[in-house]
């Protein structure tokens, strides 16, 4: 099979790899459509994850399965089905405890380009597809399955770790498409203001659609400045961090409330230490938490998020603006994901319908 790879940091290409092995309790996907991820530029270019030869990218999309294992009980081939990006292993103590997301170590859900090769191939390996694939409602389609795989449910994760509650005031930073999920999430918890930080107005249009009441630019001076001046020094209950790098963790820390939680979806390519300002953190004792966590996967949260979008709760239309058809993209909407022009939120690249 051919699948789109990581050669080294810095290097991608095509390349030519034998299709996976099928265990008991797994399944082996087409793709239908992919998706690029922030997550794979830091991954490449940025080597945020070390180096990794020849590792086939991506852990964003929709597929048709192919072939399952024989204890396999819910999906069989030609079931089109959702993939999250994270895929544990249920049968861990991780998993016991509460943490699958890190079954078999730090992180270690996250499968699909880190571990393995990932969904950029004209068939991948899954996991546990019982308990990780989800089938895909007919009324949605492939393109806006591709953000249910990651971008939707590490968004709402940030709203679930900042523990977003009736009424509160939410400052979320950054508001690309994790961010832009994480409004969307905030308000759908009953955040009664919901104040975004971004510039790209591409951006700042869908975060209106999604909920945001006001806006902010770190071009305009202090992030935490800027948001104790509109709310007469008091500042937010929540924060939602969900860009930037190392260096949001401190105004998030300077303009939340005694109280108040800071919940973390960002992926922080590079740096050494975030900085927790001693000040106003309350010398230590401010009641200020900060609670970091890569997105839950399983079929339950997917089945669940999918069903927000099913019965017209959440519309992800927004989200895919640049769609492309066919695998000759692949390399076209990876760059695009690099580079960020204005009009981008999100690339996707179908492959069939």
């Amino acid at each position: 099979m051919k699948g789109y790879a990581m050669l080294k940091i810095g290097e991608s290409g095509w390349i030519e790899k034998e299709r996976p092995k099928c265990g008991p309790l797994d399944a082996i996907c087409k793709p239908l459509a992919l998706a690029i991820c922030t997550s794979d530029v830091h991954t490449l270019w940025e080597g945020a994850i070390g180096e990794r030869h020849n590792m086939i990218l991506g852990h964003e999309g929709c597929a048709e399965v192919v072939e399952v294992g024989e204890l396999v009980k819910d999906f069989k081939p030609g079931d089109r089905v959702l993939v999250p990006a994270i895929t544990p292993d249920w049968n861990s103590l991780e998993a016991q405890a509460g943490f699958s997301m890190h079954s078999g170590g730090m992180l270690a859900g996250w499968k699909f380009s880190n571990f393995k090769d990932g969904v950029f191939s004209e068939f991948f390996h899954v996991n546990d597809a019982d308990g990780n694939l989800a089938h895909l409602p007919s009324n949605i389609n492939t393109v806006d399955a591709c953000m249910l795989s990651d971008m939707v449910p590490t968004g709402f994760h940030g709203a679930e770790l900042a523990d977003v509650q009736y009424g509160d005031s939410v400052l979320v930073i950054g508001i690309g498409p994790v961010g832009l999920m994480s409004v969307a999430g905030a308000n759908l918890r009953g955040a009664s203001r919901i104040i975004a930080v971004g510039t790209r107005q591409v951006c700042v249009d869908a975060a209106k659609g999604y909920g945001a009441t006001d806006f902010i630019s770190y071009k305009n001076g202090a992030i935490d400045e800027q948001v104790l001046k509109m709310t007469d020094g008091k500042g937010v209950d929540k924060v939602i961090i969900a860009g930037g790098g190392v260096e949001t963790f401190s105004p998030a820390v300077k303009c939340l409330k005694p109280g108040g939680k800071i919940g973390n979806v960002n992926y922080l390519g590079s740096g050494e230490n975030i900085d927790i300002p001693r000040v106003e953190w309350g010398v230590g004792m401010g009641h200020k938490l900060i609670n970091g966590g890569l997105m839950p996967g399983g079929r339950l949260r997917m089945e669940k998020l999918s069903s927000l979008v099913s019965a017209g709760k959440l519309d992800l239309s927004p989200l895919s603006t640049h769609v492309f058809e066919g695998w000759d993209h692949i390399e076209e909407a990876l760059f695009l994901m690099r580079d960020k022009p204005a009009d981008l939120i999100k690339p996707v690249i179908k492959i069939q319908d």
